[in-house]
């Protein structure tokens, strides 16, 4: 029997551990008017009820234990400059620019109003996206960011894991880095993060697959440790986006993330019918939570029917 080596070769163990089928998974592209394309990973054959955008640095794999929680039909977007979406000329990964290519790709692979589930920057593009067209989405879920914080700059660690750069010899080194570093989690689960966020190219290097490395790095050679991490969001419109969202949001805070108490209670003081739910993961709920993060949505869903 061959070798699965595809970028769906993890998924058999983890519906596996879940206890869950596994469902048909299949790669998406859509061509866009200016050349560019954006992709996305359509869990499932009905027509999608869900769609999730995950945080700067991530793609759409970071939602896979996520998505075979829910056992439902979705979609999961990688973000222009992510995963198997084309980099922007401009570098502009500003919510709002981030939003046009998930109308897009709403507008094309969706027939009816999603449960649209964002977190870090996915959460303010999903503001955005929801501000924009309301008739897409159904509700906003909101995953552990604020327009009120600022996480461009990130922690020492990650800009110096950054550093350096920007092609290597070969997966490995990136996840003994990584480890080094205090990132990931086993090695196993290093190793399969590492292997769907980055890509080989055509001389045989390895790359990130996300622009932020190659922006990070930029920005590190210019003695800018500012904006070593990601470049930086414009947060300033996101309060904006939200108080124009007609649909019911919810704000997830994660205990060890980057929302804190008080950056909640602002949320709330700005949005009072929002609901906020805390939950024990780290930023990256839907990795280190996501059989509860997936209840959550689930009961969005049910909530609109």
């Amino acid at each position: 029997m061959a070798i699965d080596s595809s970028e769906f070769s993890y998924l058999p163990a983890q519906a596996d551990a879940l206890g869950v089928p596994l469902p048909t998974v299949q790669r998406l592209t859509l061509p866009l008017p200016d050349g560019r394309s954006v992709s996305a990973l359509r869990f499932g054959t009905d027509a999608p009820r869900i769609t999730l955008l995950h945080g700067a640095g991530l793609n759409a794999h970071t939602w896979d234990t996520t998505a075979l929680a829910l056992g439902q039909p979705l979609l999961a977007i990688d973000l222009a400059g992510h995963g198997d979406s084309a980099w922007r000329d401009d570098a502009d990964y500003s919510p709002r620019t981030l939003a046009a290519d998930v109308v897009a790709a709403l507008d094309a692979w969706t027939s009816g109003p999603q449960v649209l589930v964002g977190q870090s920057l996915g959460g303010l593009t999903g503001a955005a996206v929801a501000a924009a067209r309301p008739d897409l989405v159904a509700a906003l879920v909101v995953v552990d960011i604020t327009p009120g914080i600022d996480v461009s700059a990130g922690p020492a660690a990650l800009r110096e894991f950054y550093a350096g750069p920007t092609d290597f010899a070969s997966r490995a080194e990136l996840v003994d880095k990584a480890m080094a570093l205090g990132f990931g989690g086993t090695r196993p689960e290093t190793e399969r993060g590492v292997f769907l966020n980055t890509r080989v190219r055509a001389d045989g290097r390895v790359e990130w697959k996300h622009h932020f490395a190659r922006l990070a790095a930029a920005a590190l050679a210019a003695h800018d440790p500012g904006t070593a991490a990601a470049p930086s969001v414009l947060h300033e419109t996101g309060w904006d986006d939200l108080a124009a969202v007609a649909a019911p949001v919810t704000l997830v805070r994660a205990e060890r993330g980057f929302v804190s108490a008080a950056d909640a209670e602002q949320f709330q003081q700005r949005l009072p019918d929002a609901r906020v739910v805390v939950l024990d993961a780290t930023h990256n709920v839907q990795e280190t939570a996501p059989r509860d993060l997936a209840a959550l949505v689930a009961s969005a869903v049910t909530a609109g029917i």
